[in-house]
């Protein structure tokens, strides 16, 4: 993957971000506001740790952020918890000790691309049906799900999924995103 030293690049780097990513998540919490203090999140995918961060300073010294990702995170927060793990190891009665429930998961996670937009696609697909396993059964009623998602064949049918589990389901694309990207979010509220 190219590595492009853009404005949100360099715009992130002065801001104390590891990434550019977080302009992603902040421009949906600018629009939609599902982050709030004192809330309890999970952040799958958080490497490098731009979300985690972001997260933290908005539910301050009251909330916790669970930041969970394959990679060693250096990230650091008296509100951040962070779990080295597979997403698909993560084991719901011990996330259930460190917080009995959360008000919103986040997910940045992305496939290792191999440059077939078909295979990547349903990896993509595959690692977003594992956050919303993780959402449906960790989230509280009303709760909400920001994920991210590779465009494609089985898109819909995700979206689809979403729909059962939230009422409501919204695709945004973030400016930050790079115009050539397939990456989309889905921003699921009011967990059912």
């Amino acid at each position: 993957m190219k590595k492009v030293r853009d404005h949100y690049f360099k715009k992130a780097k002065k801001q104390g971000f590891p990434a550019r990513s977080v302009y992603k998540l902040k421009e949906a919490q600018e629009k939609y506001g599902f982050l709030k203090p004192g809330q309890r999140v999970m952040d799958l995918g958080a490497f490098p740790g731009s979300w985690s961060k972001y997260t933290s300073r908005v539910t301050g010294s009251k909330g916790l952020v669970v930041a969970v990702d394959i990679q060693q995170l250096d990230i650091i927060a008296d509100n951040i918890c962070i779990l080295q793990k597979n997403v698909y190891d993560l084991n719901f009665s011990s996330l259930k000790e460190i917080s009995p429930y959360f008000d919103v998961v986040l997910s940045d996670m992305a496939p290792k691309t191999t440059g077939r937009k078909d295979v990547d696609h349903f990896r993509s697909i595959a690692l977003a049906e594992r956050a919303l396993v993780l959402a449906e059964d960790l989230l509280k009623p009303g709760g909400t799900l920001f994920c991210k998602v590779f465009q494609g064949e089985d898109f819909p049918l995700f979206r689809g999924k979403c729909g059962k589990s939230f009422k409501s389901v919204r695709m945004i694309k973030p400016k930050s995103s790079r115009s050539e990207s397939v990456e989309t979010f889905l921003l699921c509220t009011l967990k059912k």
